[in-house]
């Protein structure tokens, strides 16, 4: 993988620390940790309702010392800001083109020579979806890797890290567990997320 904001030791450390501060003064709570079996895995962004989504999981990144890469559409990817987004963490998705985006992550994850969590929200867009996109499912599974319930709540301020949770190969009958933990959360544009 490419070398990126988190890998960078001294970058991460001063950016770790201003997370830190700046999450604190602006009333936010950081929950959870990652545990040791899900170093690989595949991170579910729910919910994903505003451009302030991206930086925020960032500094929450930073500050539960995660090691994550995003999937992000194409267009924000272009020049002068596609060295930056890559260099923290994006990877550039062409929705208008069929490609092999499952096969290629999970074969990142499982190459990986260390720790990595693949961060996707599940509605692929800002905007308001009816039905979840399951490229993140497909991913893990293909990976052999859990998936983490990550979650940003702009009501309460709480962001973190939910429980992990194995794809069994059903589904429908996972997704109905998935969406079910997302239903209290809410985004900050709240209206534009629905996770039945």
């Amino acid at each position: 993988m490419q070398r990126t904001i988190f890998s960078t030791p001294i970058i991460n450390r001063l950016f770790r620390a201003f997370s830190v501060f700046y999450l604190k003064m602006a009333g936010w709570q950081v929950l959870g940790a990652l545990p040791a079996e899900a170093q690989k895995s595949v991170f579910i962004a729910a919910p994903h309702t505003s451009n302030w989504d991206l930086p925020n999981t960032l500094m929450v990144a930073f500050v539960l010392r995660l090691n994550i890469c995003w999937m992000g559409k194409a267009s924000i990817f272009r020049f002068p800001f596609g060295g930056l987004m890559r260099w923290l963490g994006g990877i550039p998705v062409d929705r208008s083109k069929v490609n092999n985006l499952v096969a290629a992550s999970a074969q990142a994850i499982s190459e990986a020579s260390g720790a990595l969590q693949l961060v996707v929200p599940p509605e692929g867009t800002r905007s308001k979806a009816r039905y979840w996109k399951t490229g993140f499912y497909h991913i893990a599974l293909a990976a052999k890797v859990p998936i983490v319930m990550s979650y940003m709540d702009y009501s309460r301020k709480i962001s973190g890290l939910g429980p992990i949770f194995y794809p069994t190969g059903d589904l429908e009958l996972d997704m109905l567990s998935i969406k079910a933990f997302y239903a209290p959360f809410k985004g900050k544009n709240a209206a534009q997320f629905q996770s039945d």
